[in-house]
């Protein structure tokens, strides 16, 4: 997972802004808590403006202290957890909340038969997966269904994922759920098929990748996850960015691209509107509402914005969006 970040005050496909251009400087965080503090500090050290990500709830837990401390403005494109919903800091969040996503599951999963859920998650992304979890458990719950069983596992390579999912099926469930990246939920996916495959299976959105498709194969067939763009949009905005994504990187855009993208427009946006001694935070408040690259993005005095999700099913290879 990389934090980006920027320098000056400029649009370089622009020209720049006063003949300055962006730096963008990249750190990997590696999904590591010593490597993420160690970035970050790096990163405060070269004198930076601004902050992209990070793309996990787990590293904002290491990172966002060490940028807020240092009054660095910050946009995370993806985190969910609800430790940082409603504070008053220098965070931005373009994501919704595990409360939203977990509540929409639980009315979906629910509203097609599925009251006996037994989930799996990684605890390597605690600060999401449980948060995850527990809005899940409650929003279940309210409608009148249960967990019949929460599995915690640390996802490493020689993770005993054909255990794991004994341990779920030893609770006699309707359906299977995984709260996990999308390499955990192509292998969990694999031993339930072989254990249980009649189960229904469906997974959070943190594994909604083009890597989850490339790794599941056929045993994530069937699989119901939710996506936070549409990838079907045939609006010549989207089009146009998904052309050059992919003229670039020889591959579609995902989610976390989607995202990184509005982020950076409201970035970009708030160092362009910037007055003399105003602060990158309130520029970026004063700024908006910002033009996504699918949805108008407003944040109210927090830094919380609210986001429109899609469900879909993997079938034939591809996400395919719900009626």
């Amino acid at each position: 997972m990389r934090t980006s970040v920027f320098k000056g005050r400029v649009n370089n496909r622009n020209g720049g802004l006063d003949g300055r251009m962006v730096e963008l400087i990249s750190r990997d965080d590696a999904q590591d808590r010593q490597t993420a503090e160690k970035a970050t500090r790096e990163l405060v050290a070269a004198g930076v403006e601004a902050v992209i990500g990070p793309f996990t709830s787990g590293m904002a837990e290491v990172i966002v202290p060490i940028t807020g401390a240092a009054g660095i403005f910050q946009v995370s494109p993806t985190i969910t957890s609800m430790s940082f919903y409603g504070k008053d800091d220098n965070l931005f969040r373009i994501n919704r909340t595990t409360r939203d996503n977990a509540g929409d599951y639980a009315r979906v999963m629910v509203g097609r038969g599925q009251r006996h859920i037994a989930v799996a998650y990684d605890t390597r992304n605690r600060n999401f997966t449980e948060s995850w979890l527990r809005e899940f458990h409650s929003a279940v719950e309210a409608q009148g269904a249960r967990v019949a069983v929460a599995v915690p596992y640390d996802s490493q390579p020689d993770t005993p994922f054909a255990a794991v999912i004994k341990e779920m099926l030893a609770a006699r469930p309707d359906s299977l759920f995984f709260i996990s990246g999308a390499l955990d939920v192509a292998r969990l996916a694999q031993e339930a098929r072989k254990q249980a495959p009649a189960l229904p299976i469906g997974a959070a959105e943190w594994a909604a990748t083009e890597q989850l498709l490339d790794l599941g194969g056929e045993v994530v067939e069937g699989l119901l996850i939710v996506q936070n763009y549409n990838r079907d949009d045939e609006s010549p905005r989207f089009r146009e960015f998904a052309e050059a994504y992919f003229k670039r990187f020889q591959r579609l855009p995902g989610y976390s691209s989607v995202s990184a993208y509005d982020a950076a427009t409201v970035v970009l946006t708030a160092l362009k509107n910037r007055r003399d001694g105003e602060t990158l935070k309130a520029a970026a408040l004063r700024s908006g509402p910002y033009q996504g690259l699918q949805q108008s993005i407003s944040f109210d005095a927090n830094g919380d914005t609210q986001r429109k999700v899609f469900f879909t099913e993997i079938r034939g290879g591809r996400y395919v969006l719900l009626p």
